[in-house]
């Protein structure tokens, strides 16, 4: 399958699964008509290769080496990016942030590490379902520079267009999108 065949099936795909109409508050506390439940897309089969796969050049590209972002919304991509690296030719290593530190066991504020290891010198690409204003990542930016990460870039499935463009350049982030809501909110099907 082409690029191009790639994205137009992924995009029928958010299309028929994920896309609605109705009265929503979102994440980011904004008020909206339509919006995005990023699940049953992401955890369909083919929805899943293909993000992953579209999602594996980007980072690519970026120079990443690690790839993961905030609980719940980047835990299937992250999942399946990874498994898919292995073969696309270059493995993808992951993490989950979690929205709240774990209170018992390890306490870990960051899953997907082994013992020891820390995100100080990875370069990362933080993962997201649908991005508003770009606030659910920044929280991952923060925590992940702290650590001595290099944030190479943000990459969601789909941009709201309502601002996170321009927040993550302000924070001196790169920002991509596989698709624009207008792309979905234009349809009259």
């Amino acid at each position: 399958m082409t690029d191009a065949a790639a994205r137009k099936n992924l995009a029928e795909i958010i299309y028929r699964r994920s896309f609605g109409r109705g009265d929503v508050t979102l994440a980011s506390g904004k008020k909206s008509d339509y919006y995005f439940d990023m699940k049953p897309s992401m955890l369909d089969p083919q929805g899943a290769e293909t993000i992953a796969r579209m999602m594996h050049e980007r980072v690519v590209a970026a120079g990443a080496d690690h790839v993961g972002g905030l609980e719940l919304g980047a835990v299937p991509i992250t999942g399946s990016l990874v498994a898919v690296s292995v073969s696309c030719g270059k493995p993808l290593r992951g993490f989950i942030m979690r929205k709240k530190q774990k209170e018992h066991g390890a306490k870990k504020h960051i899953e997907g590490l082994a013992a020891g290891e820390s995100l100080k010198g990875k370069k990362i690409a933080i993962l997201e379902d649908v991005t508003t204003t770009g606030g659910s990542a920044a929280q991952v930016i923060e925590e992940c520079r702290a650590q001595g990460a290099e944030v190479a870039l943000v990459l969601s499935i789909v941009d709201r267009d309502e601002g996170a463009a321009e927040f993550f350049a302000g924070q001196g982030v790169t920002f991509e999108a596989l698709f624009k809501a207008g792309e979905f909110r234009s349809r009259t099907d």
